[in-house]
């Protein structure tokens, strides 16, 4: 019994550390991106910023990277649905489909958020695995860009994958109305504020 016991608490002190590495990862990897991200903007060549707004621009304005904003999710594929016309800040209308939908709980709240394939860009070299995760949620148009924000991802390779909010980005239409940007669909609207990644660039 005794043995039974240890083997339990060995297991779970396992468990706790992977997880715990885990989170680290994710802190990290959401610090680097923000990072890069900066420099992105810095750069007169990658940014999508306006002239006048690149000679004056430091850094965005990031919420504190937070673990409570780093949620495990359940992936769940779904297959044969039909291609539709995404809608964007011009007339442009890119073909999409709806590849999957992520189940995750946050602050006790059960949320789904459906995850897209860009057709014409699955078809490109290095994007044959990438999903477009946009969303809707309580801080916009306070604190965020009110048109909401993205995240990237990759074809999940198991049924659970984590979302890291602190890596969210705002659309180039934030910045600059010369980009078309795809609008976030109102079922990726959550109900909840999400207080992670990049806030509004101009109050």
């Amino acid at each position: 019994m005794l043995k039974k016991i240890f083997m339990y608490k060995i297991i779970i002190a396992l468990l706790v550390s992977c997880y715990t590495f885990a989170q680290e990862s994710e802190m990290r990897s959401a610090q680097e991106f923000q990072e890069h991200l900066n420099e992105e903007f810095r750069d007169s060549v990658s940014s999508p910023l306006e002239k006048e707004d690149l000679v004056h621009f430091e850094q965005l304005d990031f919420y504190p990277v937070s673990q409570e904003f780093i949620v495990q999710a359940t992936f769940v594929q779904v297959k044969n649905t039909k291609k539709f016309k995404m809608r964007t800040s011009t007339s442009r209308t890119p073909l999409y489909k709806k590849y999957g939908e992520l189940h995750f709980e946050l602050n006790g709240k059960q949320f789904v958020l459906n995850v897209y394939q860009n057709i014409e860009l699955s078809k490109k070299p290095g994007f044959k695995d990438y999903l477009f995760l946009p969303f809707l949620d309580l801080t916009n148009g306070e604190a965020t860009y009110a048109g909401g924000r993205y995240l990237d991802m990759k074809i999940p390779e198991t049924d659970t994958v984590v979302i890291n909010f602190n890596k969210a980005y705002n659309p180039y239409c934030a910045y600059n109305h010369n980009y078309s940007c795809p609008i976030v669909p109102r079922e990726n609207d959550l109900d909840i504020a999400i207080e992670a990644g990049v806030k509004k660039f101009h109050d």
